[in-house]
């Protein structure tokens, strides 16, 4: 769920846009600099009225102007040019086939070529895909999938469901579909399934359980937490929640999910930094394993964004000031190997440190170079440093490579393979 650097796509867009603003360029084309000074006065306008807007006027007003916006793309890097039509062709490829397999499945299985059903039947994938077929401008394959939504996804499945997947792709999926397209079919099957996941909430300390039967509303945790729920799936279903209820003027949704944070600030460490595991009936952290990777990644990177997603107001301002709080701690946590000295993240289990990284902690120095824009100047430059810096080079490219293994780095010798 980075690295960063500007890609040379981004830097050939506002190199683009800042030579609209050169006296030359401009007496040769009045009509482009007409255009720039229309969308400039537009876009600050809009922006400088984000803060003073109500949530919902804000993405009525983003919905309403984006769609309106039209990029010149005069001289465009030829390079740029073929990376979007191979990723597009890519996309049409795996659609194409998902289509003609899988249809309505959760999952294609590309070497049987057959679909299987591993989130329940909800149509993960197909779901999943919409927002992306959508900005594409791939219509027809959106169509087509909107009519499955509309008349095939069903939820009142006898199907014990993981709270988190379902939130993140199913929630998201739609609501996503729902903001770009304005199509009310989304929103009322986003509805539709947060209410079937509401019951997971019902727990003593208001910590969510991890699983919930979408028909009967049972809910529980899996066998093997010991009973106790996740601290990755209890703390990251925030943004989800927050914007279904910014969206149907419904707070029940908001106050489930805010609910959570409030309970974790009450007893937030020093250092930030959560064990993965949490008592549903006392809310308080069980004595386990703290990570980046599995089990624990998603929280942190939840604060962030629910801080952003807030406006970054003051009324959000507990989850950047956690957020802060455990970047200090994932400092802490921060070794190099040798002789190479690439930097990676320990997971801790009381106050001993393991030399082991698993690839879902390769999402921290996006993370990191996100959240440095909330700090000064100097500060934000020593996160962008670290960003950079953590676990890039060679262990990254394992990472991707080898997706689902957990690498002991044995400290000061570790070499990440080639």
């Amino acid at each position: 769920m980075g690295k960063k650097s500007l890609s040379s796509s981004s830097q050939s867009w506002w190199w683009r846009g800042w030579r609209y603003l050169h006296p030359q360029h401009n007496l040769r084309s009045p009509q482009l600099l007409t255009l720039f000074i229309i969308s400039f006065v537009a876009l600050t306008w809009l922006l400088s009225g984000l803060e003073s807007l109500s949530v919902e006027h804000q993405l009525e007003n983003v919905k309403k102007n984006i769609r309106s916006w039209s990029i010149v793309e005069e001289e465009d890097d030829p390079l740029n040019v073929e990376r979007r039509r191979a990723v597009k062709e890519a996309m049409i490829h795996a659609w194409t086939c998902y289509e003609m397999y899988a249809w309505g499945r959760d999952e294609l299985q590309p070497q049987t070529r057959d679909g299987v059903d591993s989130f329940g039947g909800l149509g993960a994938t197909l779901v999943d895909s919409l927002d992306t077929l959508y900005i594409m401008g791939l219509d027809e394959q959106f169509q087509r999938a909107r009519e499955w939504v509309a008349k095939s996804l069903n939820f009142n499945k006898n199907y014990e469901a993981s709270v988190f997947e379902t939130t993140i792709r199913v929630i998201g999926g739609l609501l996503s579909a729902y903001d770009l397209s304005d199509d009310k079919v989304f929103l009322e099957k986003a509805r539709d399934i947060a209410d079937r996941l509401l019951p997971a909430w019902n727990t003593p300390s208001g910590i969510p359980y991890n699983i919930i039967n979408l028909r009967y509303g049972d809910a529980r945790n899996p066998r093997w937490t010991g009973g106790k729920s996740i601290l990755a799936d209890a703390g990251s279903e925030q943004l989800e929640f927050i914007a279904l209820s910014q969206r149907t003027n419904d707070p029940k949704y908001q106050q489930k999910v805010e609910y959570v944070i409030e309970e974790l600030h009450k007893t937030f460490p020093a250092d930030g930094l959560l064990p993965i595991y949490i008592d549903p009936h006392t809310g308080i952290t069980s004595y386990s394993k703290i990570s980046f990777g599995a089990m624990g990644d998603s929280f942190y990177e939840y604060l962030l964004k629910a801080w952003i997603q807030g406006n970054k107001t003051e009324s959000v301002t507990h989850y950047r000031e956690m957020w802060e709080t455990s970047m200090k701690g994932l400092k802490s946590l921060i070794r190099k190997t040798t002789p190479s000295s690439y930097a990676y993240i320990c997971e801790k289990t009381g106050s001993s440190l393991s030399d082991k990284m698993d690839e879902l902690a390769c999402f921290a120095p996006g993370m990191l170079a996100l959240g440095s824009t909330g700090y000064g100047p100097d500060e934000a430059e020593k996160f962008l440093s670290l960003a950079e810096e953590v676990p890039w080079r060679k262990y990254l490219r394992s990472c991707f490579a080898r997706a689902g293994s957990v690498y002991p780095l044995m400290y000061g010798s570790f070499e990440a393979p080639d």
